[in-house]
């Protein structure tokens, strides 16, 4: 049966288990389409134009701003960061699904774009502010103020909530996944997104049974 494809929007703050989920679900279903950013940072040792982002100027970055070619975008630390719209419509129309791992505020511009119904949008809970204060920690990446600012930022984000279609606790990282499944599943099993449905019911009604 034929669908539209689905923006499968995915936030949480650092550390609450959002990037395993992500990684687990596109082993689950390789159709699974991640999305790539455009960004104006200069490329990382071994990143890839249109693999890990689009590296763009800041004038080229403005232009798609301005021509409407951005579905959200925000700037990070003196940097540009967005998500191209082209891409994600083509995926809506060819029935395949894509990912997005942003924030409150990238979800927030996605849901009210134009591409708005499309979306579904998942928040991922730590089971408790120490448990997430003990993952930063166990990463062993960060010195403690950059924790501290983590630890601080995430009650900001975790405020946001409500906002979200479904709300996961990611207190075991398996049930969590299975949750993710079954959730990515019964969206895409909605009526209005099955677009063959309608026909494929008038040919029903159409059949003639032998007798």
């Amino acid at each position: 049966m034929d669908r539209s494809g689905l923006l499968i929007i995915l936030s949480s703050p650092s550390g609450a288990g959002k990037s395993t989920l992500a990684r687990r679900l596109m082993e689950w279903d390789p159709a699974l389409r991640f999305s790539v950013s455009v960004t104006t940072r200069a490329p990382r040792p071994g990143e890839v134009d249109g693999q890990h982002y689009w590296f763009r100027s800041a004038d080229e970055f403005r232009t798609m701003v301005e021509a409407d070619q951005m579905l959200e975008h925000a700037e990070v630390f003196g940097n540009f960061y967005g998500t191209p719209r082209p891409p994600v419509e083509e995926a809506i129309h060819a029935g395949r699904d894509t990912l997005f791992d942003v924030d409150w505020q990238g979800g927030q511009q996605i849901r009210t774009s134009g591409l708005g119904q499309s979306v579904v949008s998942i928040f991922v809970l730590p089971p408790s502010l120490t448990e997430l204060e003990r993952r930063l920690i166990s990463r062993g990446q960060d010195a403690p103020e950059v924790i501290a600012g983590r630890m601080q930022k995430s009650r900001d984000e975790i405020s946001h909530w409500a906002e979200y279609d479904y709300v996961i606790v990611n207190e075991d990282i398996d049930k969590s996944t299975e949750d993710l499944k079954t959730i990515l599943t019964a969206e895409r099993l909605r009526r209005q997104r099955q677009t063959g449905l309608g026909q494929f019911v008038r040919n029903l009604m159409e059949e003639e049974v032998a007798k």
